[in-house]
């Protein structure tokens, strides 16, 4: 699904006024309908709604939602932030609707005196700012969000939570309400993805609003939020007539004493992508580990005892996945450059071997073409450099993917994932249960085994991605999120194809 800026969003309910056609008041009560539902299904009308509205099309949404709810016997109260200007347009005339309907208690708000008593109960409706907001508040505006952040009452955001703006919030940290859930139109907002942010938008659920499928089709997006149906159309469907040999040849280069751990998970979450053939090379002392507890993988022997120092020829590989558990030895570096310069396939580049680029950046010259690094925030901030926020960081990631011509999956709740042509797809997959050791090297290992199948670097990294996510959910489910290790993100994988295919 295609992800869009805040000034595009706006453009596409304007396509949808003209071309349905639709009146805006009557796009302003479909969206409404969409929240009252959603409400109605959760809150007893026992509950008071304490509707907090501003001056533009979220407060119109607001008013509308008010209304809604009354006719339905919910207690509501509307506090209309006022600037001193007359309402106009879709908003004056669902103000009107109100009065005219005479269920909802009618307050404007001017100075903190306004502000009213809430009681423990109450359920608070923020629709004062929408997502077109372009400054951070400040003045009363900001005083009414300090207020109800005050509160220990639930908060629901209608779109967006008052004072977020939808994509970039550098310098825009205070005056913003911190929501338990926000009931957003469509499409999630940019900044709902990113980590900062989670602690204003809280809970979000994406409410269809019917915009035009044609407005949505012709606008263009570099963001995208990656769900089941693109995976699914990247998975190819299996001949007959298969066999391993024509299933692709997986090197991994993994493991060093105290940690063979990394190299058993990735190995056991390659051959669970589906790969023909995998050979692990592996320090001399890791060799009856391997092979004791993947016996189903081919094992390559490092002349070493406990690091990387050496690869084997490299001709018999479809796809090579280097770093869980490699260590940082001075052998290890050594071997790690020659192996940039001798690979003539893409890499899978994870963990030890990003912490050795990140020291020699120089090397990433070397990258053969359509490699895929798999940072976490650290490993990327130390190739990269600082950023303020999450939001300079995927940019930083689409520069450095383009510059590069690489994939880089740089791992998180939202695992963002960009392309080499300045696409950049957030994952809707996982749960905060893979944040446990040995999760990314089995990402690496899922990522490799779909590399070396045939799929292009593009689609095993996001493949790769969203199924490590689902099989995270399922594990989740049956174990807790509490529960959850690495190795049952391995024995989920089947399930989570399952689901995928089905």
């Amino acid at each position: 699904m295609k992800l869009f800026s805040t000034r595009q969003i706006a453009q596409l309910d304007q396509y949808t006024i003209q071309n349905e056609p639709i009146a805006d008041i009557d796009l302003m009560e479909r969206a409404s309908l969409q929240i009252t539902n959603w409400i109605v299904h959760r809150f007893s009308t026992e509950q008071r709604m304490m509707i907090f509205a501003g001056p533009g099309n979220n407060g119109g949404d607001a008013l509308a939602i008010a209304r809604q709810l009354a006719g339905l016997d919910y207690n509501c109260e509307v506090y209309l932030l006022d600037f001193g200007k007359e309402l106009k347009g879709s908003r004056a005339i669902n103000w009107q609707r109100l009065e005219e309907q005479g269920r909802v208690k009618l307050s404007h708000i001017r100075e903190v005196e306004d502000f009213p008593e809430l009681q423990e109960a109450d359920v608070i409706l923020d629709g004062l700012f929408g997502s077109g907001l372009s400054r951070p508040l400040e003045g009363f505006p900001a005083e009414v969000v300090d207020f109800l952040n005050q509160t220990t009452n639930t908060i629901i955001a209608i779109d967006i939570p008052s004072g977020l703006m939808g994509e970039d919030n550098t310098g825009n940290t205070e005056h913003i309400v911190r929501a338990d859930f926000t009931l957003t139109f469509q499409f999630p907002k940019i900044s709902f993805l990113l980590a900062e942010n989670e602690q204003y938008v809280g809970r979000w659920k994406v409410l269809p609003i019917g915009l035009h499928p044609d407005g949505i089709e012709k606008e263009e997006s570099l963001f995208h939020w990656l769900e089941k149906e693109e995976v699914q159309e990247m998975i190819p469907v299996r001949s007959k007539f298969e066999h391993k040999g024509t299933l692709g040849h997986a090197l991994l280069i993994a493991g060093s004493f105290g940690k063979m751990g990394a190299a058993v998970l990735a190995s056991k979450a390659c051959l669970r992508a589906g790969v023909g053939l995998l050979t692990t090379h592996i320090p001399r002392l890791g060799y009856s580990i391997l092979q004791t507890a993947v016996p189903e993988a081919m094992a390559s022997v490092d002349q070493h005892d406990s690091v990387f120092t050496e690869f084997p020829k490299l001709e018999p590989y479809s796809a090579i996945g280097v770093g869980p558990g490699l260590d940082q030895k001075q052998n290890t570096w050594k071997a790690l450059c020659a192996l940039l310069e001798s690979a003539k396939v893409p890499l899978v580049i994870d963990a030890d071997a990003l912490n050795i680029l990140s020291l020699q950046k120089e090397w990433l010259e070397k990258l053969p073409e359509g490699s895929i690094l798999t940072p976490h925030p650290g490993e990327f901030r130390r190739l990269v450099g600082e950023a303020e926020n999450s939001y300079q960081y995927i940019h930083k990631q689409l520069d450095f993917s383009k510059k590069y011509r690489c994939v880089v999956v740089l791992k998180g709740a939202c695992t963002s994932v960009s392309l080499p042509d300045g696409r950049l797809f957030f994952n809707s997959t996982g749960n905060p249960g893979m944040a446990t050791a040995g999760s990314g090297d089995v990402l690496t290992g899922v990522i490799l085994g779909l590399l070396a199948q045939g799929m292009s670097p593009e689609e095993a990294a996001l493949t790769g991605v969203f199924l490590h996510g689902l099989a995270g959910d399922v594990a989740a489910k049956k174990r807790t999120e509490f529960s959850l290790i690495a190795g049952d993100l391995v024995e989920e994988m089947g399930e989570a194809f399952r689901k995928i295919m089905d």
